[in-house]
């Protein structure tokens, strides 16, 4: 669907400069937007791999694992169908530390991780277990501290303040995650198995 959307703007586009003799602002316009976005390639590449070295820094050095431990009444409330020390667990951690870092590329692989270990625990093969719900909303809406890819963007388009957008940015994750959980929790005595 979104290949003919984007298939069909293109056209327009092309269509609309032909008749207008604005061809060449649009040969402009997208040889401009290339360069644009191979530099926002670089400068991102660079942020990730700071950001990706931390954490293995922190995984190699056993913050991540504090961190799990120290996470536990946190993982008992939201996942109680996991059990303790369960690998699940350490994924699931791992993953929502990324995200609170704000670092979406370095959580995706513990999250794909900890619903491989979700799905192992889970009876009804065929549908997604209440760990694994509850795992997807709080993953979706996940608080971040640090919203790392906002404050590249806003540094390469010039800002003059990138970070600003921290306090706005951990207010409406904190809402989004905390309403997330309580839909979530409510669902759940629904629609009991």
């Amino acid at each position: 669907m979104l290949n003919v959307l984007w298939a069909s703007l293109i056209i327009v586009s092309i269509l609309v400069a032909t008749f207008t003799g604005r061809l060449d602002l649009l040969t402009q316009a997208t040889i401009q937007s290339a360069k644009e976005g191979v530099t926002l390639c670089f400068t991102l590449l660079g942020v990730m791999s700071l950001w990706m070295g931390m954490m293995k820094i922190a995984e190699e050095g056993g913050l991540i694992q504090v961190l799990c431990h120290r996470m536990g009444p946190i993982l008992r409330f939201l996942f109680p169908d996991v059990p303790d020390n369960h690998p699940a667990q350490k994924y699931i951690a791992t993953n929502l530390i990324a995200n609170v870092l704000g670092l979406g590329w370095a959580a995706t692989p513990a999250g794909l991780k900890a619903m491989e270990k979700l799905q192992e625990l889970n009876a009804k093969k065929d549908t997604a277990s209440r760990a694994m719900c509850m795992f997807l909303i709080v993953n979706v809406s996940s608080v971040q501290l640090l919203p790392v890819n906002i404050i590249a963007f806003r540094d390469q388009y010039g800002s003059m303040n990138p970070a600003e957008i921290i306090g706005p940015a951990i207010l409406a994750t904190m809402i989004s995650t905390g309403v997330g959980i309580i839909v979530g929790k409510i669902l759940e005595r629904v629609y009991a198995y």
